[in-house]
């Protein structure tokens, strides 16, 4: 092969193959036209690469390929829109349609914390079966307070934020057989009521709720949407509708994955409050009042995003293009 009659020949095409996979919009006819230019150039390159191999010639027709290969086939969205499209529509409708489970969950462990507190604070008999009168003063004086300032505020952020995505995604492993959802949030009140109720029992109540209000609005919310979407999963094996059962626990899965991508950021958010306004010099209602303003802006972002999302159709699913084929149901 004459590799210098060869690109004289074809140099035109390759030049207006180029021209085509960088235009925007095409016409029929362009689009044709790109196509078997497309087609004529990787049989070139491949020619070339073969009978006269040049490397200035292959690197040029390799980039011609590639940039056609792109228009004709199309290309993925950027990440910043994935990413935009995610926060925007996806995570916020996921939770929204996730949302009265939430509240069940939020309601079962605000009546279990409750109730344990008030067990715990009214009876010294229980007090005595949690700890040493020594233990329990170290407790409620020392330990409870110093927690959130004993490490560094960058690690112990870390920390926080490790251990509150492994309760949720403990929630939502365990969301298919419900019970387990149910332990792990049993488990966390039980925690949250017996610490309350001994710090009551102390007078120690306003630094408890002062020190756990500022992270906890958010924390506790996260845990329990978490709860909730893994109760949802439960559900649609409970109850799948229309739906074949195999389908519906499919659908709900992917939309409960979507949830636990969406909680890394919020309790990412959490653990920061926990680790710099927690245990900040500020004012017991500065604090309060930053982590009510962090909570507040998480549930309107929901409430607004979610609520229009699910209203047009979104359930925190892949799209559509990504999904399997499936038989139409009626219902």
């Amino acid at each position: 092969m004459d590799l210098d009659a060869f690109v004289a020949v074809h140099s035109a095409e390759w030049a207006r193959l180029d021209e085509l996979s960088r235009t925007r919009r095409l016409t029929g006819e362009e689009a044709d036209e790109l196509v078997a230019l497309y087609q004529r150039a990787a049989t070139h390159l491949s020619a070339v690469r073969t009978a006269a191999p040049d490397a200035a010639v292959a690197a040029r027709l390799s980039s011609s390929v590639a940039w056609a290969r792109a228009a004709v086939t199309g290309t993925s969205e950027p990440l910043w829109r994935e990413l935009a499209r995610f926060f925007v529509v996806s995570f916020p409708a996921a939770v929204w349609r996730s949302r009265w489970w939430a509240f069940a969950s939020f309601a079962f462990s605000a009546v279990v914390a409750v109730a344990l507190g008030v067990w715990v604070a009214r009876n010294p008999e229980v007090q005595a079966a949690v700890g040493s009168e020594e233990e329990i003063r170290r407790l409620v004086e020392v330990d409870f307070e110093s927690y959130y300032s004993e490490y560094a505020a960058g690690s112990f952020a870390a920390q926080v934020w490790t251990n509150n995505a492994w309760v949720s995604a403990l929630c939502i492993v365990f969301g298919v057989s419900g019970v387990g959802v149910v332990w792990v949030l049993f488990q966390n009140a039980a925690n949250v009521g017996v610490i309350g109720g001994l710090m009551a029992a102390n007078d120690r109540l306003g630094l408890f709720f002062g020190l756990i209000t500022p992270h906890g609005l958010l924390e506790l919310t996260a845990v329990f949407v978490a709860s909730g979407a893994g109760l949802q999963l439960f559900w649609a094996w409970v109850a799948p509708g229309p739906l074949p059962r195999v389908r519906a626990l499919a659908q709900e899965g992917r939309s409960m994955i979507t949830v636990a991508l969406g909680l890394v950021v919020v309790l990412l958010v959490s653990g920061v409050v926990e680790a710099f306004v927690t245990p900040s010099g500020l004012p017991t209602w500065a604090r309060i009042t930053i982590g009510a303003v962090v909570w507040l802006l998480f549930l309107g972002y929901v409430g607004t995003l979610g609520r229009w999302a699910a209203r047009s159709g979104e359930t925190g699913d892949l799209d559509e293009s990504l999904r399997e084929d499936v038989l139409p149901v009626t219902g």
